[in-house]
């Protein structure tokens, strides 16, 4: 089986990236698999988190394993299967790639496809640019006028959480224009 994931950023809107990998890959694969896709360097703490319908966190892998005493499930990028974890299409993930400043992708389980297997990961689709790998906390606030972190945090008065697609996306990456990119393997 093969995962078809949908990959686009909060900080630039035609921003997309579009992985397939098979299922039975472990998520440090697709860690790999994005790092490449986006041209990021392979020297920063990460974290795929699996979210609710809502984006609401829900487990954490880690690129390392960490010392952690509490009950709680630790799940470690290169032994978590994405099959151990993601079952059903329209799941959604976040995977942070900036850890001092909180920066993320936003990643959904676009297509779920039967019958096909891979042997290497593939970027089959990249539109845009992708936003820098890290900032610092100085370039942050230079760039922003303030950090609100009370109920406008989402950026302004009018951030309404309706305006968000239900049923996934409200990205039709089909209908994006194809900058003759060929398919490439990761």
């Amino acid at each position: 089986m093969v995962y078809r994931f949908t990959i686009i950023s909060d900080e630039i809107d035609d921003f997309v990236r579009e992985i397939q990998i098979d299922s039975e890959a472990n998520f440090l694969e697709l860690h790999e698999a994005i790092l490449k896709s986006v041209g990021y360097s392979n020297d920063q703490m990460t974290s795929f988190f699996i979210c609710d319908e809502d984006w609401e966190k829900e487990k954490e892998i880690t690129l390392e394993e960490m010392d952690n005493s509490s009950e709680d499930d630790n799940w470690v990028m290169k032994d978590t299967l994405l099959s151990d974890l993601i079952e059903d299409e329209k799941q959604k993930l976040i995977y942070v790639f900036d850890y001092m400043t909180e920066r993320s992708f936003f990643i959904e389980l676009s297509e779920i496809i039967t019958g096909k297997d891979l042997d290497k990961a593939i970027c089959s689709k990249k539109y845009g640019e992708a936003p820098k790998q890290t900032v610092d906390f100085e370039e942050l606030t230079a760039t922003s006028t303030s950090l609100d972190l009370d109920e406008n945090f989402y950026g302004d008065e009018t951030f309404d959480s309706e305006d968000f697609d239900a049923e996934g996306f409200d990205v039709d990456i089909n209908s994006i224009a194809d900058e003759s990119f060929d398919k490439e393997s990761l």
